[in-house]
Parts: structure tokens; C-alpha cells; sequence
């Protein structure tokens, strides 16, 4: 393929109801959030660098910061328990089967396209590094949700030295991995996590045997 990924410049759909509580513990620690909306109703947001526990934390509060509408993928072993898995799916879990006969890619793309026809909004949240330590690379699962699916993928970093969450660059991308991983690459390459040295290449995970995030 020669196609580039496509840059999304059009009007962006607002977020739900924001948290004043949540702005003001993320301002109180000197964060700020940069994310004014969402160019569609279903996507895929990639989460770059994820380093340290602190993320998942600094994530949350955002999500409530802004009002915006996130689901992410989770073992399906916690929502087992009745009490946790009511939390889990109210900051917006997802149930993942890892045993199913379709993969989660399928799966999750089912459930895209069903929220869609009921005019629901779908944005999945992935942090493709899948884990806080130093890998060879990306999963790309969510990649293949995005591609699969055809839907915009908004780049979303959690820049420690500069204390912001930034959700404003949103891609349509081409399915040509190389061409697609040099966007991230660049656009990515220079922000800070809380751990640096953890960061992993922006690349295809090179033991990727599966549709993972």
C-alpha cells in the first residue's frame, strides 16, 4: 500500500457530563487535560507511554475531567465478582473472553458495530504496550479493532514533565502497518512517561501471536 494515513481535521462531537472534582484533583497536582471532543460516535483511543500504576490513576481522573465516554478491555476473571465487576463496567470495562471461538478483535468490532446501529457511542481506550514494563514492542489488537472496524483512532499521551493528557490528534489509518507505525512513531516519539526507560519502541510487538491490546 502507498496510502498515508489520513489526518482528521473536521468539527469534533462534545463529551458527556465533566467532574469539577476530578479537574480539581488533577489541578491540584499540576495536570491538565487537553481533549475537546471525539470526530465520531464509535473509535479507538491508543494510550502511549504506559510506564507506572500512576497512569491508570491520572487516566481515570481525565475520563471524569472531561466527561468523556471510554471502555477498555479487562480480564473477564473480574467481572466474576459481583460488587467488582459493577465497578468495573461503571468506569467502563469491558468483559474480554479470551477463550472465544471469534478473538477479541471480532468480538470487540461486534460490539462497536452494535452500538452503532443502536446509536450508541463506542470508544474503546487501549494502551497497546499492554503492561507498565519494557517490551519489544506493541500488541495490536486494538490496531486491528480500528482497522477492522474502519474507525478514526485518537492519539492519546500522558506526558509526565509536562503534566498533560492530550487527546487532539485523530487518524483514519490505512491497514499498511509500517506506514500506520510511523505515524505514532512520530507523533509520539518525544513524550514522557513516568518511567521513560519502560517506554517500548513504537513498533509491532515482534512475538505478537495474537489479537491483544
Amino acid at each position: 500500500m502507498n496510502a498515508a494515513p489520513i489526518v482528521l481535521t473536521g468539527p469534533l462531537r462534545p463529551h458527556g457530563p465533566s467532574s469539577a472534582l476530578a479537574r480539581w484533583l488533577l489541578g491540584l497536582f499540576g495536570w491538565t487535560v487537553d481533549a475537546p471532543g471525539v470526530p465520531a460516535e464509535q473509535g479507538v483511543i491508543l494510550v502511549y507511554p504506559h510506564t507506572s500504576n500512576w497512569d491508570f490513576v491520572i487516566g481515570l481522573l481525565a475520563k471524569w475531567a472531561v466527561g468523556i465516554q471510554l471502555r477498555f478491555w479487562g480480564k473477564d476473571s473480574l467481572f466474576k465478582t459481583p460488587l467488582l465487576s459493577h465497578w468495573m463496567r461503571w468506569i467502563g470495562g469491558v468483559g474480554v473472553d479470551r477463550s472465544s471461538s471469534h478473538g477479541i478483535v471480532a468480538d470487540t468490532v461486534r460490539q462497536m458495530q452494535a452500538a452503532a446501529a443502536r446509536g450508541e457511542r463506542f470508544w474503546l481506550a487501549a494502551a497497546p504496550e499492554g503492561t507498565r514494563s519494557l517490551k519489544s514492542g506493541w500488541r495490536t489488537g486494538a490496531y486491528q479493532v480500528a482497522v477492522q472496524a474502519g474507525v478514526p483512532v485518537g492519539l492519546c499521551y500522558f506526558d509526565f514533565e509536562q503534566r498533560v493528557v492530550s487527546v487532539t490528534r485523530f487518524v483514519m489509518l490505512t491497514g499498511d502497518v509500517q506506514a500506520d507505525f510511523a505515524l505514532f512513531a512520530a507523533y509520539f516519539g518525544t513524550r514522557v512517561g513516568k518511567r521513560p526507560e519502560l517506554a517500548s519502541p513504537i513498533q509491532p510487538r515482534s512475538s505478537n501471536t495474537g489479537p491483544r491490546t
